[in-house]
This record gives C-alpha cells, structure tokens and sequence, in this order.
C-alpha cells in the first residue's frame, strides 16, 4: 500500500512538472527520441502470441462494443493529449488562422479549375459555380467551427465523430483522412515540380527522371517532389507559430499579387463576353460547382489547429468562419473578371488566366500568375503538413495507430513523428507515382467526412445518451433517415435525368418534410455553449444534402477506391485497432489518470 501511495504521488508530482506520466520510468525522464516495442503496441493484446490470440477468439463481441462505445469529451479533452506526454503550445490567434486558412485553401484550384469548367460546362455562370461551392463550403465550415469550439483538441472530424457517432465511425474516418493526407501531400507536390518547370520555360516532366524498366505511371521519378514535401514539413516540425509567420508572410504577398489580378482583369473587362451567360444551362452550373469545390477544400484542416489555440471560443469562429467568408467573394470575384476579360470558349483549361492576360497585350502578368499559383501550392504543403501532423497525433493518442506517433516534442511543442510519418509515406509516393494516378484517386472521403460531421453536429443538438426519451431518439432517427433517402434521391435524379424536373416534385418535398420534422417535433436536447449554428436543423440537413450531390457527382473510379480503401481498413481494424482500442477503453494497462470528472485509467504497459 505504501509502494501504491508512492507511485501516485511520484506520478503527481511528474504531471505537475509538466511530463506526463508515460515519460517517467524507474524515476527518470525517458528521451523523447525513442521506438521501443511498447511505444509501438503497449496493449495487454499485443504482449505475446498466446493473448493476441485469445484477442482474436473475441473479435465479435469487442467489435460489438467498439460500435456501440462513444467517447467522453473529458476523456478527448483531458486524458488523450497526456498521452502524448508534452502539450502542444497555444500559440495562435484568430488572425493566425485566418491567414492558415488562406494559405492552406488558395492554391492552384482557382487557377487551373476557373477555365477548365467555364469552358467546358459552365460559361460566364462560372461565378455562380463558385458560389454555390463556397456556400457548400461555408455549410460544413459552420458544422466544424461549433465542435472546434466545445471540443477543441487536435483530432478535428476525428475526435468530434467520436464523441457522437462512435469509435467505429471514427475509425473510418481516420483511415480516409490519413489516406487523403497522403495522397494530396503527394499530388500537390508533384504539380508543385511540373509548375515550376513550366514557370522556367521547361516541359512539365523536365526535371523528371524516366526509367523505362518500372511501369507506366510510375516509371517518372520525382526528386524535386520529395525535396518540396520534406522541406515543408521540416519547418512544420520546427515550431506551429514560425510556421504561421511564414505562412502569413507568403499570404500577404499572394493578396496583393490576387488583388493586382482583380484589378487588372476588370480593367481589361468586355462585359459582351458575359452573352450568353448560361451557355450550358442549369445542369452545367451544378456540374462545375462539383468540381471547382476543390477550390475549397483544406479549410478542415484549420480545425485541428483548435488545441494550439490561445482563445478558442473567440479566435476559432473568426478564423474559420471569417477566412472562409472572405475566400468565397475572392473566388467569385476572380470568375467574373476572367470571363468579362475573355470569351469563355476561348479560354485555356490549362492556364485561364496566365493565357486571357496574354490575350488582352499583358504577356508579362503570366509570369505573376504563375508564382502567386506556385506560392499557393507551397503554402498548401506548409499548413497541410501542420494540418496533417495534429490529425495523427490524435489518431495515435486513441491507439488506432501505435501511439508512438501521437508523441509530441517537448521543446518544440509540435508532433514530430506524426509529421513525419506523413511525409515520408507521401514522399514514397510522390517519388513514383504520376499525377493521372493520383487524380484516379479522388476525394470522395473528403465530402464523406463532411457529410459525417454535419450528420454528428444534429446528433450532438438532438441526442444525449441516458437523458433523451426513447420516442424522441426513435422520431429523431425517422426524420433523419428521411432526410438521407431524399437527398440521395434528388442526386441520383439530377445526374441520370435529361433535364426533367418531376423528379425534384417528389424529392425536395420530401428533404424539406424531414426537415421540417425534425425542427418540429423533435425537441433539442443541448444547445451550443460559446458559438452555434445558426439555423438548426435547417444548416446542417442542407448540409449533407449538398454533400450528398456533390459526391453523386463524382465518377465511378472515386466508388471503387472508396470500397477498397475501405475493405483495407477494416481488415486493419479487425486484426489491429479493435483490440489496441478495447484494451484503453477498458483500462487493460496499468497507470492512472485523474481527470476533473472521474479517475480513468489509461497507460503504456512496462511504465
């Protein structure tokens, strides 16, 4: 009993120092540069063969748990972030993250998709293509700024979806996350080499080394990529607020260059080059706001930045809601003067703009167009790579993946193996595999997640466990599932019909009836503490159903590598994460963990 008393209070005392309990053994500081195998799998399944196997013979009712089992926002807030035996440092500000969230999402999108979908489906109405993807956008953006704010830990979509959908759910979403990590970090950095090429009047493959022997696709070696996605990374690794300097300091810069964009393209406008405005009709505006939603994408990222800020209640809505709001004008402005500068058929749908400049006598603007576009891309490695890290980490801290990645330095206060593992995997990639391979690879989990969130924000208003009735919860789900079906069906209407509208007669009705039902006759069961959003169930049901048409939008290839990403997934989860996941859940380690609520009980085994 004496030994036990010792230990807690040695334990204490290590806390109050500021080294988590995982960081002392046999009274001494453990070196943060360490990979043993207990910081890979210290749970009591991984100790031997005999008890991986016994974890094995009890895979069904663990999974039963695993999918039935929502985590405590204590235990998110409070006992994860130990595990990674340093905290992360509260360094950012709202105007930090405004200046993140431009970095992260003005990238090449509104260069390279602006002329490709005004062209091609929607004409001079491309402003409006950007529009109705900015307010898709915004929608998610609303959903992600209440939980950054109540739940402001490093998981973003990860954690928030574990509180209110589950540990299974959120396991799916933290493979498609870790996936996408990759193969974005890997795309923008090989179109990061082929825009430099051409920006030094070379062919896109010039710095490229082509090795005949490996197959097609991957046979265009890429070391330029792999210098650009480690460099990035490193400063990302270095510390989160020089990175944010660097970040704004390079933003900056690409305004004014956006602004001289503006300007310049009004000036040169023929406001005849906007007839006809809807060359491709309706259907073609839908169409390219599919696409040009990529344009957006990343402000997600901002979210996981929630832990490193100093005042998430009040710096979070700003940031996010704010930098978004303001991309959203940018962009369209940027569509509308682009088609009054040139005609939309005869846009370049490689380079719109450098091209319409040409076009109008200003051969010299190109080259401006062509660095504030690289510029883009390097500040999307940059913030992606911060971004990325601190999903990891909390990925690693729930032992989904061996919590040796969640560990955070304690000098520099960022997750250096969480980064790292992100770049080096991407690196592999990007070092072979060519851009048509990427592109085959499409996000539909990005919008899936989306989805997911806005699903979880009615969840968190309109559920909690042991207090809501059981005819609410039931009534709950009814008015939801009929707000699924009816999205789903106006999505697969829109894309397999020719132009007809009965369809919508039947299946807006219906999503405005779910709705309307669950605002109502389903009474909220908790209201948001600091910043809500607005409009609840209204927001959030427009939502997935806008999320729902943008991945019906999207081609067969993005279904078949979502199921088996997915398949892989679970067969990882079976064998591995369940288990890692049981044991912390049910206290199968060793050492304590006090939190304001209750004692819980999490450790890495040989502490």
């Amino acid at each position: 009993m004496g030994e036990a008393k010792a230990g807690h209070m040695s334990a204490s005392s290590s806390s109050s120092n500021g080294i988590s309990n995982e960081a002392v053994v046999e009274g001494r500081v453990r070196s943060y540069w360490r990979w043993s195998k207990r910081d890979f799998f210290p749970e009591q399944s991984f100790q031997s063969w005999s008890s991986y196997r016994s974890a094995l013979t009890q895979t069904y009712p663990r999974l039963k748990d695993r999918v039935m089992h929502r985590t405590q926002e204590s235990f998110e807030l409070m006992v994860l972030p130990q595990q990674s035996e340093n905290p992360l440092k509260r360094c950012l500000t709202w105007w930090d993250l405004i200046w993140l969230g431009f970095g992260c999402v003005v990238g090449t999108g509104i260069f390279v998709l602006t002329g490709e979908e005004a062209r091609n489906n929607a004409g001079p109405a491309i402003v409006l293509s950007y529009a109705i993807a900015g307010l898709s956008a915004l929608l998610s953006v609303f959903c992600y700024t209440e939980f950054a704010v109540e739940i402001p830990v490093a998981g973003g979509s990860f954690s928030y979806l574990r509180v209110e959908l589950g540990d299974f759910v959120a396991f799916i979403t933290a493979g498609n996350i870790i996936i996408e990590s990759l193969v974005g970090a890997a795309g923008l950095a090989r179109s990061w080499t082929s825009y430099f090429s051409t920006l030094i009047n070379l062919h896109p493959d010039a710095l490229r080394f082509h090795v005949p022997a490996f197959k097609e696709g991957y046979n265009l070696l890429d070391p330029l990529a792999v210098v650009v996605l480690v460099t990035c990374s490193t400063i990302a690794m270095l510390g989160t607020w020089k990175t944010s300097l660097l970040n704004w300091i390079t933003s900056v810069v690409s305004a004014f260059v956006i602004i001289f964009i503006i300007f310049a393209s009004f000036i040169n406008k023929n406001p005849s080059n906007l007839v006809p405005f809807f060359p491709f009709g309706a259907k073609g505006v839908f169409r390219a706001s599919s696409v040009v939603y990529w344009a957006y994408t990343g402000f997600d990222l901002i979210a996981t930045m929630a832990e490193e800020t100093k005042n998430p209640a009040r710096d979070i809505p700003i940031g996010l809601v704010g930098s978004m709001s303001i991309i959203t004008v940018i962009y369209c402005i940027m569509a509308l003067g682009l088609s009054m500068m040139q005609k939309y058929s005869e846009m370049d749908v490689n380079a719109a703009y450098s091209v319409a400049f040409v076009s109008v006598g200003m051969n010299w603007a190109k080259y401006i167009v062509a660095i504030c576009a690289l510029k883009g891309m390097t500040t999307g490695l940059l913030v992606g790579a911060l971004g990325q890290g601190r999903y990891t980490t909390q990925i690693a801290r729930s032992h989904m993946i061996p919590p040796f990645f969640g560990l955070v330095h304690p000098k520099r206060g960022t997750p250096i193996y969480a980064t790292l593992l992100i770049t080096l995997s991407a690196s592999c990639i990007a070092f072979f595999t060519s851009l048509d391979v990427l592109a085959s690879v499409s996000s539909i989990s990005t919008l899936f997640i989306f989805m997911l969130v806005a699903v979880a924000l009615l969840v968190r208003r309109y559920y909690v466990a042991d207090v809501t009735p059981r005819t609410t919860f039931y009534k709950f789900i009814a008015f939801l599932l009929v707000i699924f079906a009816s999205s789903i069906a106006m999505s697969v209407y829109w894309h397999v019909s020719q132009g007809g509208w009965i369809g919508f007669a039947f299946t807006v009705p219906f999503w405005l009836l779910g709705t309307l039902g669950l605002a109502v006759f389903v009474p909220q069961q908790r209201k948001a503490k600091v910043w809500g959003v607005p409009l609840v169930p209204w927001l959030p049901s427009l939502s997935i159903a806008m999320n729902l048409f943008l991945i019906g939008s999207l081609g067969y290839d993005a279904f078949v590598r979502f199921a088996i990403c997915s398949l892989v997934m679970l067969l990882y989860y079976v064998f591995f994460g369940l288990h890692a996941t049981f044991d912390v859940a049910h206290n199968q380690h060793g050492v304590e963990v006090s939190t304001p609520d209750k004692n819980v009980n999490m450790s890495v085994a040989g502490n």
